[in-house]
């Protein structure tokens, strides 16, 4: 999945919980969903960054 899916799903389940259209019994779920989405989003930031710092590093 690319970073920008994962951040629109995340903002999607973000707005479901903040206007409580979420059903108490489905709330775990979607909790559980987007912390998986967090962290595929950290990774590729960690990855990009680590990316960018080699990149730095071998024009320095």
């Amino acid at each position: 999945m690319k970073y920008e899916e994962a951040i629109e799903k995340l903002e999607a389940i973000a707005r479901e919980l903040e206007e409580g259209r979420v059903p108490v019994d489905e709330m775990s779920v979607k909790l559980q969903a987007a912390e998986a989405l967090l962290k595929l989003c950290k990774e590729k930031l960690q990855a990009v960054e680590e990316k960018i710092d080699g990149i730095l590093d071998n024009n320095s």
